[in-house]
């Protein structure tokens, strides 16, 4: 019988089951929660950046301040910072996550200790839009604006730029999340200063190794990855097999930190910013930013198992 898991599932399944004497929480975070999260610059100022952050696509979009939901978005907050994370990825397409990023932050008191990441996403005036996430996010200023998708490009980042000269914005760059933009993307990265790119990478969506990433690391652009868990169902496939005996080596415990891990193991790469309102998932994205890092014996082991 082929049964399907979702990664909630699973973790409720190995503590049901007994896998282990911990908890499905203690179990996913590995040997050592306690180990400081790794963290890599930013090479337009050498800043450090944790390389583990929240992304809030559907899971922060919710519209009631109150009930599971809520609460849930907050402890994955809470979570985030307990462990030395600090980056929030939100967009004003996301529905109402800008909204609820900044009526949690300021719940938690907790502004200082986020690096905002959102995106502009519009054919229109640009700094209408930009205000507006401002209001949302309840912030005078965002670390980082993104141009989502890559958007009206050239009509907006005149308009970024003048807002980080106004000390508004902090960092400035573009984003997109499949390998059809390519080109383009690799056009505006020799033609245009930007701090920072956000694109898709995975072990089954491994393009962005081809140009873009070198690039990036070439010009000396810091890299958000989305999509780290793929496309095509692939983390869902793999939580139905059980995990590598060498994934230990690695300090893994579950296959969204061996993919998590995998994203990481490119030194161009940052940040990775997979998206959750679930406090347990958010516990177990964390622990890929702890332990032995990947390294290339990793990558061909890991790539080997799809």
């Amino acid at each position: 019988m082929n049964v399907s898991l979702t990664r909630a599932e699973f973790l409720r399944l190995c503590a049901a089951v007994g896998l282990c004497a911990m908890s499905p929480l203690s179990l996913a975070q590995g040997p050592d929660a306690s180990q400081p999260m790794r963290r890599r610059p930013i090479p337009a100022t050498g800043e450090q950046l944790p390389v583990i952050g929240c992304g809030t696509y559907r899971g922060f979009d919710i519209r009631s301040q109150s009930g599971k939901d809520w609460e849930d978005c907050a402890q994955v907050l809470r979570e985030l910072f307990a462990a030395g994370g600090s980056v929030i990825d939100s967009s004003p397409m996301y529905g109402e996550a800008e909204a609820t990023t900044g009526a949690l932050l300021e719940k938690l008191d907790a502004r200082e200790q986020a690096f905002i990441a959102t995106k502009v996403w519009t054919r229109d005036d640009a700094a209408i839009q930009m205000q507006r996430s401002l209001e949302l996010l309840r912030t005078d200023r965002v670390d980082l604006m993104q141009i989502h998708n890559l958007v009206e490009w050239r009509t907006h980042l005149p308009t970024l730029r003048q807002w980080k000269e106004e000390g508004r914005i902090r960092y400035i760059g573009i984003t997109h999340y499949t390998a059809s933009a390519y080109d383009e993307v690799e056009a505006i990265l020799q033609a245009e200063p930007l701090d920072f790119l956000q694109i898709n990478y995975s072990v089954d969506e491994r393009t962005a190794e081809q140009r873009l990433l070198p690039l990036a690391e070439e010009r000396g652009v810091a890299v958000l990855i989305n999509r780290p868990f793929g496309g095509g169902g692939l983390l869902r496939r793999l939580l139905r097999e059980p995990l590598p005996e060498w994934a230990s080596d690695y300090d893994c415990q579950s296959w969204p930190q061996l993919l998590l891990k995998y994203a990481l193991s490119h030194p161009a790469v940052t940040c990775v910013i997979p998206g959750t309102g679930n406090p347990r998932h958010m516990l177990d994205n964390l622990a890929a930013g702890r332990g032995r890092e990947a390294d290339a014996a990793f990558r061909e082991r890991l790539r080997a198992q799809l």
